[in-house]
């Protein structure tokens, strides 16, 4: 497997996202929302980390990322496709992303919506699973929550950039 994100990037990155990811998994699940402060502290963290993580170049070409699919998000949110706040995370996670791992995060975004939304059917199944999350929105509710599946393909990419990166 090749990806484009070095390892040293991948290092500093994973630290912010880990967290943020548990905020974002936790809030979509519980209340099927996406705090606007955890995308704030995602573009934040990649303001600061990046200068780090990358050269000068890249670095400002990767803001182009977040204004592409910030708009790409609001259009897809305008045609009732996705929620704002899938919209809003996933254009905060785009600069995180080398442009030549587009095909990669695709393919790990459709693993991760069918293992997420396959999990989360399951679970809301399990009674004493609901019964410790009892006001849990997404247990009643017909729409997924796509942070989970969004979340953990930014963690796995981050991985694989830890794992095999350039």
């Amino acid at each position: 497997m090749h990806v484009t994100l070095t390892q040293w990037a991948a290092m500093l990155f994973l630290p912010l996202a880990l967290p943020v990811s548990a905020w974002v998994i936790w809030s979509d699940m519980s209340r099927m929302k996406i705090p606007n402060k955890a995308v704030m502290v995602l573009l934040i963290g990649f303001a600061v980390l990046g200068l780090i993580a990358l050269d000068l170049t890249e670095y400002l070409w990767r803001w182009s990322h977040f204004a592409i699919i910030l708009v790409i998000g609001f259009l897809m949110n305008a045609a009732r496709m996705l929620g704002a706040g899938d919209a809003k995370l996933v254009a905060a996670i785009a600069p995180f992303v080398a442009v030549q791992d587009t095909f990669l995060m695709a393919t790990i975004f459709a693993v991760m919506i069918v293992l997420g939304f396959t999990a989360h059917r399951i679970l809301r199944r399990i009674k004493s699973l609901r019964e410790l999350t009892p006001n849990w929105e997404s247990w009643s509710r017909r729409d997924y929550p796509m942070g989970l599946s969004i979340c953990l393909t930014f963690l796995t990419y981050l991985i694989c950039g830890l794992l095999y990166g350039a």
